[in-house]
């Protein structure tokens, strides 16, 4: 008879993997990320990495449909707040938190080459979308309580958010003089001064 599953310890698993294979994409390129370089970082055996992921490009697209899974989790956490102005805010942190990681510029680099590839377009559309469709609900509720400019549209607003966003993770990933630590603090005043605040 089987045992049966601890789903807590099956998801630990599978976060563990994902977390390696960030690692080993970001620090040896997609060629260099090997299956058995993934279990080796990961600690775990070949059939224990085939249990989860099927292939290599499977373990990618997991690592992105978790980020995107975070950004629900970030909006579902913050329905209906106090002052949807300062969750705008809040998930541009998040966002700029995730490219202080020394391992993001080396995994964006590896996605921007794979982009031809449906999984990995399909994965960052669903992202895009999901995030933006989140920023569109939030900065229209902060329009409704008069906390942003209202003169533009809520979903105008939130892609000009997320141009913001790529282009900082762009210079994050192109230049090692762009220090996303130091920088947030210029990512927030753009965004304030889009969202209407004077200079």
């Amino acid at each position: 008879m089987p045992r049966p599953i601890d789903p807590q310890r099956h998801r630990a698993r599978r976060l563990q993997i994902i977390d390696a294979g960030l690692t080993a994409f970001a620090e040896h390129g997609y060629a260099g990320a090997t299956t058995a370089l993934i279990c080796r970082t990961a600690g775990i055996g070949s059939g224990t990495f085939f249990h989860y992921f099927p292939t290599k490009d499977a373990l990618l697209v997991a690592i992105l449909e978790h980020s995107t899974s975070e950004t629900r989790e970030f909006f579902e956490q913050r329905a209906d707040p106090i002052d949807p102005r300062r969750v705008v805010f809040d998930y541009v942190e998040h966002a700029a938190a995730g490219l202080v990681d020394p391992r993001a510029a080396g995994f964006i680099s590896v996605v921007g080459g794979l982009t031809h590839r449906p999984e990995i377009a399909d994965a960052l559309r669903a992202d895009n979308e999901i995030a933006h469709a989140a920023l569109r609900a939030t900065v229209q509720a902060a329009q409704r309580d008069q906390r942003v400019r209202d003169d533009v549209d809520a979903g105008r607003l939130a892609e000009w958010i997320l141009l913001l966003l790529d282009g900082f993770a762009a210079r994050v990933t192109t230049s090692d003089n762009f220090v996303a630590a130091q920088e947030t603090d210029m990512l927030n005043n753009q965004v304030a001064f889009l969202l209407g605040d004077q200079p």
